[in-house]
């Protein structure tokens, strides 16, 4: 009877252990458990980050590392069969669709800031670009400086708006802005002469540019910038336990060296749907983040 009790009392233990590592599932991977998927938001025209292909299905370089992080969610929760969800969001609701759970994890070209993490968490850096402006080369701007007295574009819920009102403030420049929609619009506006420059960050100008019917037409103002800023996924707040799982596995990423093979894929190799190549290499900056994976934000 005495060995019985033991036997019965080791299964029961055994029981509760697996009942106690079950419930110790919390936030984004607790809720994909009990719903069976996992949403990762995308962005329609984030080129080469996030953007649909001649199919109208999403691509891109932050699609690529986004889908590492299902990957690592279904090997975590021991769910193959977990179904994936894709919800296209824009610069104004992706934080609200993140914070009220239609997506889990946002994919795109997001600015990692000191700001926004007061709503919102960040995976590691897995881009570093310059705020600046794409004008036509035939408007005769060289600097920020020429913009005053113009009309500019630029996307709704951007970091670059508030930035540019900044500089509007410091250099008291007369500068005029609409806000579009999405960075396909506020480049429709530049490219239809209805304003003079577009501002954004230099390597989604780079990518809009080379995917236009005359790319020949624009230039970027490569010497200047508003400011340097980190991109990476964005993922809940105050969800320690997926925030792990993400830092983890892109950091894998990027220390095994399989970053600089995605990163070749979708910067300095024709990308879809038109075969253009973005001839943009790795930067001292990018490289850096590379090295030392962190979700340090910018001022």
């Amino acid at each position: 009877m005495k060995v019985l009790r033991i036997i019965v009392g080791a299964l029961l233990a055994v029981a509760i252990g697996t009942t106690a590592i079950a419930q110790e599932l919390t936030g984004t991977l607790k809720k994909a458990k009990d719903t069976g998927s996992f949403t990762i938001g995308y962005r329609e025209s984030s080129i080469p980050f996030s953007y649909l292909d001649d199919k109208q299905q999403p691509i891109g370089y932050a699609m690529d590392l986004c889908m590492r992080v299902f990957d690592a969610v279904k090997a975590e929760l021991k769910t193959p069969g977990l179904k994936l969800n894709l919800q296209p969001v824009t610069s104004s609701n992706r934080i609200p669709l993140l914070q009220n759970g239609t997506i889990d994890l946002e994919c795109g070209s997001t600015t990692n800031s000191v700001d926004r993490q007061k709503q919102v968490a960040f995976g590691p850096t897995y881009f570093v670009i310059n705020v600046t402006a794409a004008v036509k080369k035939k408007s005769g701007i060289k600097t920020l400086a020429d913009l005053s007295g113009k009309t500019i574009s630029t996307t709704a819920g951007t970091t670059s708006v508030t930035l540019l009102r900044q500089y509007d403030k410091t250099k008291n420049a007369d500068i005029k802005s609409i806000d579009a929609k999405d960075h396909a619009e506020s480049f429709l506006l530049l490219s239809q002469d209805r304003t003079s420059a577009f501002i954004m960050d230099d390597i989604l100008l780079a990518g809009l540019i080379a995917n236009s019917p005359n790319p020949g037409d624009y230039m970027i103002l490569s010497g200047e910038s508003l400011r340097t800023e980190p991109y990476s996924m964005m993922l809940r707040k105050d969800d320690p336990q997926f925030k792990a799982l993400v830092d983890k596995t892109i950091g894998a990423v990027m220390k095994s060296g399989e970053i600089n093979q995605i990163y070749a894929k979708w910067f300095t190799s024709p990308i879809p749907p038109k075969g253009v190549n973005m001839n943009f290499p790795e930067t001292a900056a990018i490289k850096a983040a590379f090295a030392n994976p962190n979700d340090k934000g910018v001022e």
